[in-house]
């Protein structure tokens, strides 16, 4: 039996060596050209590489889904990269613009068993996240962006909440770009903005109190006219009576026949008399008091209506003045011909997770050949370039070149007057052909998802529940109004034509990973 397994094993060791041979044979009978472009076309090896220089603080992250690879940019170029694994087939990783909404260094899943998901950097409150995790080599996770665990736990302290995320279905660099359309900041302006703040503020404190108070007097003085008009009734119907028993009086006077019976129907008439004339000067009194307790009801509320409005003015007017100080971000979308304004308030979320965002300009925006695809792209204000902004441009979808897409566009006058003189660093305009994805709502920046790539990971996850909570809407600190639209799906699985529905900005539940 030993000398059959010996003779069995030199067998197979033979036969090895011997292909061995014919392969390596096969090598150097290769012609050089030939080996060259065999050893092209094998794919590099992706490594985690830091620019040899001292970094800023990050701008912006694109992952290529194609080259499976993440970078991160500062002001000035690309400062670090790491290999990750985004989402496998039909769990995909959405391609589109994002951005950091919430950070958790020891998250752990409440969809797939508990798993641990450290370094955690939510860019969707659907469950798509950048999170440290196993790095195979090729696309495995379940939609979320895994980096190196070591990376990902070192640029972890380096973002902050709003930093850009592209996830790119290519390769694709921020390129320097000047464009008039972009915003260009007055320096004068920006300089002013403290105490503009202030003194809005200030405004709006003092605008509040008014309302409050015109709110009481206009209470007060609705609660004293509104028993006035029953009591004018009641004592018009008690003059009607007095002056029938007056006219009854003096029927009955007419009537008598006998001194006695005279005088009788005459002190009848005299009392009659004096009570239809005590009735009518008290009614004219009160008509008289009825009315100017009206007159003083109906103005003191059409104070307390104006003071109201001043209010909501001046709130915003504080608003604005404190936004100013924030880096300003615009989409403008041509499914929906609207152009969007975002600015973070750093204001905690009142439902938990996140920040909130302001959302109070919404405008049509005119542009020109709406009916041709006109790309995706990012336009972003890396830093100020002496009095005003040096921008870059990422593309990600197909359609006209990043400047051919802002010649195509005319950003109306009023919102440049109102958000350009401030722009600073940071800053962003996006333009796409698709509408804000149903992922955009009050805690999100602008979510917009590529419907003409794989989306699985946007729509096959199903969060756990959570329990139903009371939200009410209504005016948020600083006069900040929002209101939270019923759940709607996202966008729909992909490999799909852009579907030409127009989608709203949605607030959904259901949003922990």
């Amino acid at each position: 039996m030993k000398i059959r397994l010996a003779t069995v094993r030199s067998t197979v060791a033979t036969r090895c060596l011997m292909v061995s041979a014919v392969v390596a044979l096969a090598v150097v009978a290769m012609p050089p050209a030939a080996n060259a472009a065999a050893k092209q076309t094998r794919p590099a090896r992706l490594v985690e590489a830091m620019a040899p220089r001292n970094a800023g603080e990050p701008i912006m992250a694109i992952v290529s889904i194609k080259s499976q690879q993440v970078t991160f940019y500062d002001a000035e170029g690309w400062i670090a990269r790491a290999p990750v694994s985004t989402g496998v087939g039909g769990r995909e990783t959405p391609s589109g613009v994002f951005a950091i909404l919430e950070k958790n260094k020891d998250h752990r899943s409440n969809m797939y068993d508990d798993a641990a998901m450290p370094n955690m950097q939510r860019i969707t409150w659907n469950g798509v996240a950048l999170h440290g995790g196993p790095l195979p080599g090729y696309a495995a996770s379940h939609g979320c962006v895994r980096m190196p665990f070591g990376f990902a736990d070192k640029m972890f302290d380096k973002t902050r909440i709003g930093m850009r995320v592209i996830v790119s279905p290519i390769d694709a660099a921020p390129m320097d770009i000047v464009h008039p359309a972009l915003l260009v900041p007055k320096p004068e302006v920006i300089a002013a903005v403290p105490a503009r703040a202030e003194t809005a503020t200030r405004a709006a404190a003092e605008a509040a109190t008014a309302a409050a108070e015109a709110k009481k007097l206009a209470t007060s003085t609705a609660r004293e006219a509104k028993p006035l008009p029953a009591a004018l009734r009641k004592l018009e119907a008690a003059k009607l009576r007095a002056d029938a028993q007056l006219a009854s009086a003096d029927k009955a006077l007419a009537a008598a026949s006998t001194d006695q019976a005279k005088a009788r129907a005459e002190d009848l008439k005299h009392k009659a008399a004096v009570k239809a004339a005590e009735l009518a000067t008290e009614l004219e009194a009160a008509k008289a008091d009825t009315t100017a307790k009206l007159d003083a009801a109906t103005a003191a509320k059409d104070a307390a209506k104006a003071a109201d409005a001043k209010k909501a003015a001046t709130a915003t007017a504080a608003l604005d003045a404190k936004l100013a100080a924030e880096p300003v971000s615009i989409y403008i979308s041509r499914e929906t011909q609207k152009l969007y304004v975002r600015r973070n308030t750093h204001k905690p979320a009142p439902d938990g997770g996140g920040e909130v965002f302001d959302f109070s300009i919404e405008v049509p925006v005119t542009i020109r050949d709406a009916g041709r695809p006109i790309g995706t792209h990012v336009f972003t204000a890396m830093a100020q370039d002496g009095t005003g902004l040096r921008w870059s441009a990422v593309t990600i979808d197909e359609g006209d070149s990043a400047r051919s897409a802002l010649d195509r566009i005319t950003i109306p006058q009023e919102v440049l007057d109102r958000i350009g003189p401030t722009a600073l660093p940071r800053s962003s305009i996006v333009i796409s052909d698709e509408p804000l994805s149903a992922e955009t709502n009050y805690r999100t920046e602008f979510v917009t998802v590529l419907n003409n790539h794989p989306q699985g990971g946007f729509v096959t996850r199903k969060p756990t529940p959570r329990p139903e909570m009371d939200v009410a809407s209504g005016d948020y600190d600083d006069g900040f109004s929002m209101f939270f639209p019923r759940e709607r799906a996202p966008q729909n699985n992909a490999m799909r034509r852009r579907s030409g529905q127009n989608e709203r900005p949605m607030f959904q539940r259901n949003w922990w990973e």
